[in-house]
């Protein structure tokens, strides 16, 4: 589950605060489509001075701060049209593994900001029009006064295990015969730990115990923050819900489903812990 803290090479940032132009990473979305430049095999964010010299035009950026020692931006386009051969634009989610993590997590990070910032042109609360305050990542209405911050959504993942097996479960959003783990969203007023016992009656009709924090990942699809957790059945018969979760069962570590989550996301990392914690027990 450990990984090196994007914050090695990464140093966060609203305001740009370069003397002289330089060189910069941009990320640059159309839709939940991200511009990458590709050349012998490998794929990379454009880096230049600034977006003219792309030949785009944005309809807005974004300051993100630095990555090793250079600014870096988000910005939103109107059109996937783009003059130039070594640059498209892919899925997000398509190019975990082809960019660095670093560059991934951030572009995951700027993804948020773009769409943040393209719904939060106006006050939620009076409909004027917002601005962007200088020195923390909000939106500030000059008529109200009321300030909006950049959404996130926790959400807890966890691996219940019972006799050496682990609990999972096919959701009807799910692809094909893919299994994944129980999981769902925080409610307001409850902890993490009251949301993973929830989540495991609500889902599956089991209760559970000795909850343990495993780890955490960003999750821009759209705007979570997934908090990993494991624990240990402790009563009940598995009952799905059959709104979200249409089947569900026991697996032992050599009998697991053919179809997992994939890489990118903490399920499989979890998944993947039990695996190497159980294996030869």
């Amino acid at each position: 589950m450990h990984r090196e803290s994007i914050y090695k090479n990464y140093m966060p940032a609203v305001k740009a605060e370069h003397a002289n132009k330089m060189s910069s990473y941009w990320f640059i979305f159309y839709s939940d489509k991200l511009l990458i430049k590709t050349d012998d095999n490998k794929a990379d964010i454009p880096f230049a001075k600034s977006l003219e010299d792309l030949n785009i035009t944005a309809e807005r950026t974004q300051y993100l701060g630095t990555l090793k020692g250079h600014p870096c931006y988000s910005a939103e386009i109107s059109s996937d049209i783009i003059d130039s051969k070594s640059l498209s634009f892919k899925s997000l989610r398509s190019l975990f593994g082809i960019l660095e993590e670093d560059v991934f997590i951030l572009a995951g990070k700027a993804f948020q900001i773009v769409n943040w910032d393209k719904t939060h042109q106006y006050c939620g609360k009076c409909g004027s029009e917002t601005f962007s305050m200088e020195n923390e990542r909000a939106k500030k209405c000059p008529k109200c006064g009321f300030a909006s911050y950049p959404v996130l959504s926790p959400a807890v993942i966890t691996a219940i295990i019972k006799d050496k097996k682990i609990l999972l479960a096919h959701n009807r959003s799910f692809p094909g015969k893919r299994y994944g783990l129980i999981a769902g969203f925080v409610e307001p007023g409850e902890t993490l730990e009251e949301c993973v016992k929830r989540e495991a009656m609500e889902e599956v009709g089991i209760g559970i115990k000795n909850i343990r924090y495993l780890g955490s990942q960003p999750w821009p699809f759209p705007n979570s923050l997934m908090i990993g957790f494991t624990a240990e059945y402790e009563s009940g018969e598995i009952k799905e819900d059959g709104e979200e979760i249409d089947a569900a069962d026991w697996f032992e570590v050599n009998n697991l489903p053919e179809e997992l989550p994939s890489e990118i996301s903490i399920a499989n990392k979890i998944i993947n812990w039990y695996i190497e914690n159980y294996k030869d027990k």
